[in-house]
């Protein structure tokens, strides 16, 4: 069984889960995993809590996608992989992992995922979740407030001096390697019922 891989990428806020939790709810359980970018942030637990939160974690190098790569090209041979857990509270990763076993669809979601050329080649299927700025900054503040342990005055100064310039710089150019574009995210779902219809058909052709 050689896996699907998807890709879902877009803006913090967009709706990226929404539209990766849709996607497998609507597969046989077994047949489908779920990978969060985000669990790839580089562990840098050589710094203090002050210098972890100082850094920039909407630009590229601050996730390890050559683990991710590794990860990606063993679920494609058939092999399970232990998927980092991070922990955004203290900016670190846990000393658990989360175990991946091998599935004939693989979804990774991040805001990053279309920006290295080798996570790239990797995806079979590309979705780009194109939602207002607006509404993904009040996701945003939302998000970091209840689940994230963070103070309004953090998450507006982390907003205008990474957030925002690091998607205008990366996030957004990363649209024109995307087979679909889905406008609004979980709220669309005649593109999830369309996805979810040619995948229905990709499963009955296996």
């Amino acid at each position: 069984m050689t896996p699907l891989f998807i890709g879902i990428a877009g803006g913090t806020g967009s709706g990226k889960t929404t539209v990766a939790h849709a996607l497998a709810d609507g597969l046989p359980r077994s047949s489908v995993a779920v990978i969060d970018h985000d669990s790839y942030y580089r562990d840098r637990s050589d710094l203090s809590f002050e210098e972890r939160a100082r850094l920039n974690y909407d630009h590229p190098s601050s996730l390890d996608d050559d683990l991710l790569v590794e990860h990606l090209a063993a679920l494609r041979a058939g092999s399970a992989v232990d998927v980092p857990i991070y922990d955004f509270v203290t900016h670190s990763r846990r000393a658990e992992r989360r175990r991946v076993e091998p599935a004939k669809v693989i979804i990774v979601e991040g805001i990053l995922v279309f920006v290295d050329e080798r996570v790239r080649r990797l995806l079979d299927i590309k979705l780009f979740v194109d939602t207002d700025a607006d509404l993904r900054v009040f996701r945003r503040i939302r998000r970091d407030l209840e689940q994230r342990g963070r103070s309004f005055t953090s998450v507006r100064e982390q907003y205008y001096t990474s957030v925002r310039p690091m998607h205008l710089e990366f996030v957004e150019p990363s649209k024109r390697w995307a087979d679909l574009i889905i406008p609004e995210g979980g709220e669309n779902r005649i593109a999830l019922d369309l996805i979810l219809g040619k995948l229905a058909r990709l499963f009955d052709e296996g």
